[in-house]
C-alpha cells in the first residue's frame, strides 16, 4: 500500500461528515407548487405498516367476471408490480380462489397525516389500458356504451417507460407539463408508419385509458426514433398520474373495491421513537467504549461508524441515485443496529490485531500494516456470512420483479411456494447494507484515516494506538 499523505484524514472525515448530513436533511428545491427532490433525507423514508399502520383492501372481479386461477394470479403479480413502482416493499398480497378476491395491505406515504383509504387503492385497482388509435371518432357498443372507433396503433405493452417531462412558454411563462414515452424497439417501426401516414394529412392519434379518450393531439411530426410526447394541457400531478399508470401495467379484468379501511400500526411510532433513541443512546457508549479502550483508534472507528449508519439511511431513503428508496419497518432497524455490532466486532478485532503486534515489538508503521492486514481475513469471513443471509431473505421474501426474487424463484425456489413479507425484506435489506457499508468505512475508510493520522508527529506515539508505555516487547519480535 503506498504510503498516505496528511491531508487524507481531512478529505475522508469531511466527505462523511457532508454526506451524513445529506442523508438526514436531504435536498430540495421548490419551484411553485412543484418540490423538486434532488437527495432524499429521513422524511422521505417510507415507514412500514408495524410503525405508523396504512391500509386493509379488498379486491374482486367487477362486472361478475368468474376469473380462473390464472387470472388472478395475474391480477395479484400486477398490483405487486404496481406497489413496487410506489416504492412499497412492505406490503402483504394475498388470494382468496374460492372467494375469488385479492386482500392487499400496504403503509401509509412517508410524511402523509391525512390518509384517504379509497383515494389510495384506486390506482391498485384500475385496468387503466392504454391504447394509441388512428383519428378520434367513437362508435357505440351493443349495451350502448361509447368506445373509439380508430384502429389501434400501439397499446401499454408497446411502451417500454413513462416519465414526466416539461416546457416553459417564452412569452407567458406557463409552464406545460407531458407526458413522455420511450417504446419497444419493435413497436418503434409501427409508430413510425403511423405517424408518416398521418402527418401528411394532419391527422390525430387518439390516446385512450379504457373507453375514455384523454388526449386527441394532432400529428405535428414524424416519430422515427421511439421517443415520443403525449401532451394536451396537462397539470403536473395529472401527468404524473398517467405516467405512473401507463408503468403499471394491465390487469387482466377490471377489479372493484369490496372492502378497504385504516388499520393502525401493531407497534406504533411511540415505539420507533424509543428504537431510535437506544440506537443514538448504545451508539453513544459504544463510541465513548472504543475511545477510552483504543484510544486514536476508537475515534477513527467513531468516524467510520458514523459513516456505516449514515450509509444504511441512504439506501433506506434512497439518496442513491442507482437504487430506490425502501421501507423501513421494526425488523429493518433491527438488521442496522445487528449491522452496527458487527461493525463494532470489526473494529475490536483491528484494533486487538494491531495491539498485539505494538507489543511484539514492532514499529508503529509496520504494526498498523500487520494489524490490519491480520484483522481483514476475519472481518472478511464474518461479514460475508452475514451477506450470504441477506441475500437470501431478501431473495425468498422479495418483491416479485426483483432481480434476486428471480433467481431464487428459478433455482432454490423452484419447488416452494415464496412469499411477499416485507418486515423480513427489510431487515434483510438493512443487514446487506450495513455490511456492505462496514466494508467500505469500518475497514477502507478507518485505515486510510488512521495511516494518514500515523504521519503527524503528535500521533506516533504508541500508546495512542492501545499499545502502552509498559508494555514489554516480546524477545522475539521480529
Amino acid at each position: 500500500m503506498r504510503k498516505v499523505k496528511k491531508p487524507v484524514f481531512f478529505i475522508v472525515f469531511a466527505i462523511i461528515a457532508l454526506f451524513a448530513v445529506s442523508t438526514i436533511t436531504g435536498l430540495d428545491y421548490q419551484y411553485g407548487d412543484i418540490v423538486h427532490t434532488y437527495i432524499n433525507g429521513v422524511d422521505d423514508i417510507r415507514l412500514g405498516i408495524d410503525i405508523q399502520g396504512g391500509v386493509d383492501v379488498t379486491f374482486e372481479p367487477a362486472d361478475d367476471v368468474e376469473a380462473t386461477e390464472e387470472q388472478m394470479d395475474a391480477a395479484l403479480e400486477t398490483i405487486k408490480l404496481r406497489l413496487t413502482n410506489l416504492n412499497i416493499t412492505d406490503s402483504e398480497t394475498y388470494v382468496d380462489y374460492k372467494g375469488s378476491r385479492i386482500i392487499v395491505r400496504f403503509p401509509w406515504q412517508a410524511g402523509e397525516t391525512e390518509f384517504d383509504p379509497e383515494e389510495a387503492v384506486k390506482e391498485l385497482g384500475e385496468t387503466a389500458e392504454l391504447t394509441f388509435r388512428e383519428g378520434s371518432d367513437t362508435t357505440t357498443d351493443d349495451d350502448g356504451n361509447t368506445v373509439a372507433a380508430g384502429d389501434i396503433i400501439l397499446s401499454g405493452s408497446d411502451v417500454e417507460e413513462a416519465g414526466i417531462g416539461a416546457t416553459q412558454d417564452e412569452t407567458t411563462g406557463k409552464i406545460e407539463y407531458m407526458v413522455t414515452l420511450s417504446l419497444t424497439d419493435d413497436s418503434a417501426e409501427k409508430f413510425y408508419e403511423a405517424t408518416s401516414e398521418l402527418y401528411e394529412e394532419s391527422g390525430t392519434i387518439s390516446i385512450w385509458m379504457d373507453d375514455t379518450m384523454i388526449s386527441a393531439p394532432t400529428v405535428s411530426a414524424v416519430i422515427s426514433d421511439g421517443e415520443a410526447t403525449i401532451t394536451g394541457d396537462f397539470t403536473y400531478e395529472e401527468a404524473k398520474e398517467l405516467a405512473d399508470k401507463i408503468n403499471s401495467g394491465t390487469l387482466p379484468f377490471s377489479l372493484e373495491t369490496t372492502s378497504f379501511k385504516t388499520i393502525s400500526s401493531t407497534m406504533g411510532e411511540g415505539a420507533l421513537d424509543a428504537m431510535v433513541l437506544a440506537v443514538i443512546i448504545v451508539l453513544a457508549c459504544i463510541i465513548i467504549y472504543m475511545i477510552l479502550s483504543y484510544r486514536l483508534l476508537g475515534v477513527v472507528s467513531a468516524i467510520a461508524l458514523i459513516g456505516q449508519v449514515a450509509g444504511m439511511i441512504a439506501a433506506v431513503s434512497g439518496w442513491f441515485g442507482f437504487m430506490d428508496s425502501s421501507t423501513l419497518t421494526i425488523p429493518g432497524i433491527a438488521g442496522i443496529i445487528l449491522s452496527i455490532g458487527m461493525g463494532v466486532d470489526a473494529n475490536i478485532i483491528t484494533g486487538e490485531r494491531i495491539r498485539e503486534e505494538l507489543r511484539k515489538g514492532k514499529t508503529l508503521d509496520t504494526a498498523l500494516r500487520s494489524g490490519y492486514h491480520r484483522a481483514f481475513s476475519a472481518i472478511l469471513d464474518g461479514n460475508l456470512t452475514g451477506i450470504l443471509v441477506a441475500i437470501v431473505l431478501m431473495g425468498a421474501f422479495g418483491a416479485p420483479d426483483g432481480f434476486l426474487v428471480k433467481i431464487f424463484n428459478n433455482t432454490i425456489f423452484y419447488f416452494f411456494s415464496a412469499t411477499t413479507e416485507g418486515v423480513i425484506y427489510s431487515f434483510g435489506f438493512t443487514l446487506l447494507t450495513g455490511l456492505i457499508m462496514n466494508f467500505i468505512m469500518g475497514v477502507f475508510a478507518a485505515r486510510l484515516m488512521t495511516f494518514s493520522l500515523s504521519n503527524f508527529k503528535c500521533f506516533q506515539k504508541k500508546s495512542l494506538y492501545g499499545g502502552g508505555r509498559s508494555v514489554k516487547a516480546n524477545k522475539n519480535a521480529e
